[in-house]
């Protein structure tokens, strides 16, 4: 078949073939379909859409473009959880370990942040020597042994995805429903967990800016897992503010040892408490309120905090700093950012938050840059708290002072102070 004639079809508003899809997925990953055709085929996908067949079909093809995650060797019942992308986003360092100490298998790849997002691989590497590369073979020991054991995405995992993400990133066709969905359940069903819970964010800090759009890309990928035989749930949650206080690698993986010490943000204990009664209750552990009781007993015992500590030292790191996370490297330079007037905090533009770790030198740009893993900041004031003039709203980290004026221009130009408080608003909208 010609490329020129599936891209046609798709631009005329037709529904692509299984044979088509594949077609395209195939070439594209191997060269043979050029970029120029592929961006072509994304941007009618983009205006025509895909029904549920086609994008469950792209999504198989985008599964099957590499090497799936050989199991075979891997012990028990394998569950994980993704979430579409948020700040302050640590949920994955307090859920995995919640339900491995529970007796579930743990086998995750991770990815990591850019742009305003951070990643989960990214924060585990602020844990002196911890090693997110390993072998496969070791990758199956630590998880046969410890229950647990979190590792960077392997580049022969859905290759197709990489390429395809990279082209949408430079032709303004990311945020397509299909498009979206493909690429997070491709990557999901290429790893062949039994049990997915997705976390799908909502509002300035996401993908999704509205409930309805978060919906429907939810109700999307939840039917793909089922057809392709998963268990599979889904969590709306809220990304109107960032998740805790802390925003940046090594300051996220302190706030959540100290969730899983007992002592975390509200937010972020009861969206990871929910994360991991989904998954538990998809295990068939119980109903959602002995899984949720099961979870938080997993903290208040200490069993959570031990499987994160073994898992840390299994994988190189040092077990000592979760135990201690007063420990962890402590940026150079502070400044404390001062409210310039008083009412309540209204809303925040909580991309925009993001950002201003990215300008303190937490994030990244491009792939390729470095990160400093101690920079970021610790919000002392969040959406719905009343404030005065002079009062602070957060602490910058950062390893060089000169950094500190554009990050603070940013986080005070994101907040918005109003005379009355905002209603508020829920941090779990619903379950799919």
């Amino acid at each position: 078949m010609r490329m020129y004639d599936v891209i046609k079809k798709k631009r005329d508003g037709g529904v692509l073939s299984s044979e088509e899809i594949r077609a395209f997925v195939e070439g594209y990953t191997d060269g043979s379909i050029p970029d120029y055709q592929a961006a072509a085929l994304c941007m009618a996908i983009y205006f025509r859409g895909m029904n549920d067949e086609e994008t469950t079909e792209l999504t198989l093809a985008v599964r099957d473009s590499g090497e799936k995650l050989d199991v075979s060797g891997i012990k028990g019942l394998r569950v994980d959880k993704h979430s579409t992308g948020g700040v302050g986003d640590k949920t994955s360092l307090v859920v995995a370990p919640i339900v491995a100490s529970l007796g579930l298998t743990v086998a995750k790849m991770s990815g990591r942040g850019l742009g305003h997002t951070g990643g989960t691989v990214d924060k585990l590497e602020a844990i002196p020597g911890f090693c997110t590369d390993l072998a496969v073979s070791e990758f199956e020991r630590i998880v046969n042994e410890t229950g647990i054991a979190i590792v960077g995405q392997s580049a022969t995992l859905a290759p197709a995805d990489k390429k395809l993400y990279a082209l949408r990133d430079v032709t303004a066709t990311v945020d397509s429903m299909p498009l979206i969905a493909s690429s997070i359940m491709g990557k999901k069903l290429a790893a062949d967990d039994d049990c997915i819970v997705l976390d799908v964010k909502t509002g300035s800090g996401s993908f999704m800016k509205s409930v309805e759009d978060s919906r429907t890309l939810a109700k999307l990928m939840v039917a793909i897992g089922k057809r392709a035989g998963k268990r599979i749930s889904a969590l709306i949650t809220d990304m109107d503010r960032p998740l805790g206080y802390a925003v940046g690698n090594s300051l996220e993986v302190v706030e959540a040892i100290e969730t899983l010490q007992g002592k975390g943000p509200e937010d972020l204990l009861e969206l990871s408490l929910a994360l991991a009664a989904q998954i538990l209750f998809l295990a068939d552990k119980g109903t959602l309120e002995e899984c949720r009781a099961m979870a938080q007993d997993a903290i208040t015992s200490g069993k959570a905090l031990d499987t994160f500590a073994r898992m840390v030292a299994a994988q190189g790191g040092n077990a000592d700093f979760i135990y201690h996370p007063e420990n962890f490297a402590k940026a150079p330079y502070t400044r404390e950012v001062k409210v310039t007037e008083s009412g309540y905090i209204a809303s925040v533009d909580t991309e925009k938050y993001g950002l201003a770790s990215l300008l303190l030198g937490a994030g990244r740009n491009t792939k390729e840059d470095e990160i400093d893993l101690s920079a970021g900041y610790l919000l002392k004031k969040k959406t719905g708290d009343a404030v005065k003039a002079g009062d602070t709203l957060a602490v910058l980290y950062a390893s060089r002072e000169d950094l500190f004026d554009a990050a603070e221009r940013t986080l005070l130009n994101a907040t918005t102070i109003t005379a009355d408080a905002p209603e508020k608003r829920p941090l779990i909208f619903e379950t799919i």
